[in-house]
């Protein structure tokens, strides 16, 4: 359950085995599929040693998915920082940010596994479960996009006719981050880094060509 949850007991390597065990089953076989049986055993514990930490499977996910998700979250954010607060060549740079997005999937293999089993039965995993993940996780990534592109916006090197810096970020990530976690099933099936440079780029050309100053 969501509400009361347990104050962790024993020893906290292992809850963070049992963490570490239930993405991996999670990604593997999904959130409906997944039993806690198989987790404890992933993770080398007694299922009595699992409840210790975790009330219920339900739990469990959650806070697997939400560290998950605060963990990417995280390192986008330095992206982020490191390529978008000073800018030297606005179409290099969004180009680059957006790659060095890419190569962070290759960090979290696992997460991103449990991204491809939660966006495959996210009718069958409790919709507050749902919720919490996307509230917490990279998917609302364009809501913390939007300042560094209002600034921009604020240099006159971008321009949003509604002054919607949120809408323009979400389109940038659409046209880019989006496109290539389509093709590649978050990492799943690599494409090419030539390939992936590519569609970036395009990516990125097409969003200038909508919210670039008109002269």
């Amino acid at each position: 359950m969501i509400d009361g949850q347990r104050e962790p007991h024993g020893r906290p390597e292992k809850r963070r085995a049992i963490t570490s065990a239930a993405r991996k089953v999670f990604g593997r076989d999904g959130y409906s599929r997944a039993g806690v049986d198989a987790i404890a055993a992933e993770a080398g514990v007694s299922k009595r040693t699992l409840y210790n930490h975790f009330s219920d499977k339900e739990q469990l996910f959650l806070d697997v998915a939400l560290e998950g998700a605060r963990e990417v979250t995280a390192e986008i954010g330095r992206i982020m920082d490191r390529h978008l607060r000073k800018i030297v060549d606005l179409e290099q740079d969004l180009i680059d940010f957006t790659l060095d997005r890419v190569a962070a999937m290759q960090i979290f293999p696992d997460h991103f596994a449990l991204v491809r089993a939660i966006e495959a039965e996210a009718s069958r995993i409790p919709p507050v479960l749902l919720k919490a993940w996307i509230d917490a996780g990279p998917q609302t990534a364009h809501l913390r996009l939007a300042p560094y592109l209002r600034a921009l916006a604020d240099r006159g090197l971008l321009v949003f006719e509604d002054g919607d810096a949120e809408r323009a970020s979400a389109h940038l990530t659409l046209l880019t981050i989006t496109e290539v976690n389509h093709q590649t099933f978050y990492g799943a099936v690599p494409l090419p880094e030539a390939e992936v440079t590519a569609l970036v780029t395009s990516g990125v050309r097409a969003f200038l060509r909508a919210y670039g100053p008109r002269d």
